[in-house]
């Protein structure tokens, strides 16, 4: 399984799709944080908001409901979310992704971490936050494609429940190009929680996208990197014609670098 998910990145053809587990190494808040933070704002207790099985997707909707924009918190978000160009480089993951040479980046996180560390190691970045960004992005230039919007633009953040429910119509401007962009390509996703359900949904949608065709059985691979073992999951997810590749580390933080480490010898031993 590896060996042909080396072979496709090495050839150019895996769309890569980050979550939010990318960012711990950063010390990034936690969504605990950011409601904590938003309980704070609103002068409630944040023991009210913070309770067992919180969402914080309903707190942004109580949030926006009651100060009349995210505003404010797009702006806390945005400093809090970004971090020292030092501190940056020396993440490994984002340098092993930068080294691994993918395309074309999905990412689901709002920060600028990912676009940042590319343009660091010196490499061209077009980022695709919104309809206009994918008639500007440049040939040639990798292309992160942020699917729950940028900090830039309050307009683009998929952050309140309301965000999410119209973005599970799966009909924007971006939908319609990951609709088409995973057409051809295999997709390989990492730093996400299976109890997403936003991921699960988008799982499902890509499935229902190639069933409705004439050549399902012709899908490209998707693969899924997880943290540790979970039967009930690895079979569901096998359905939507999503391979698992569970990690064997010890250390849940060591996990991913050292996937990306056996991705790049094995990438350049194919070279």
């Amino acid at each position: 399984m590896l060996d042909m998910l080396a072979r496709e990145i090495r050839d150019r053809r895996v769309i890569l799709f980050v979550g939010a587990g990318l960012s711990r190494p950063l010390g990034l808040p936690s969504w605990g944080e950011l409601i904590e933070h938003m309980a704070g704002e609103l002068d409630f207790d944040p023991a009210i908001l913070v309770g067992p099985g919180a969402d914080y997707l309903q707190v942004a909707e109580f949030y926006k409901l009651r100060k009349g924009s995210i505003g404010d918190l797009r702006s806390w978000m945005d400093r809090s979310w970004n971090v020292t160009d030092e501190k940056l480089l020396a993440s490994k993951v984002h340098s092993q992704i930068v080294d691994l040479g993918f395309p074309l980046v999905y990412t689901t996180n709002y920060d600028a971490n990912l676009e940042r560390a590319f343009r660091l190691r010196g490499c061209d970045v077009s980022k695709i936050a919104s309809v206009v960004d994918i008639a500007d992005a440049k040939p040639g230039h990798t292309h992160i494609v942020k699917f729950h919007g940028d900090f830039s633009d309050d307009n683009s953040l998929v952050l309140t429940e309301s965000d999410y429910f119209e973005r599970l119509e799966f009909e924007s401007p971006l939908d319609l190009k990951l609709r088409s962009d995973v057409l051809g390509r295999t997709i390989l996703f990492v730093g996400y929680s299976l109890k997403d359900l936003n991921l699960r949904l988008l799982l499902y949608k890509l499935k229902r996208t190639w069933d409705c065709t004439a050549y399902a059985k012709r899908r490209p691979g998707s693969f899924i990197f997880l943290v540790r073992p979970d039967v009930v999951q690895e079979e569901v997810l096998e359905s939507r014609g999503v391979s698992p590749i569970v990690s064997d580390a010890l250390d849940p933080d060591e996990a991913l670098p050292e996937f990306f480490d056996r991705l790049l010898e094995m990438v350049r031993g194919a070279g």
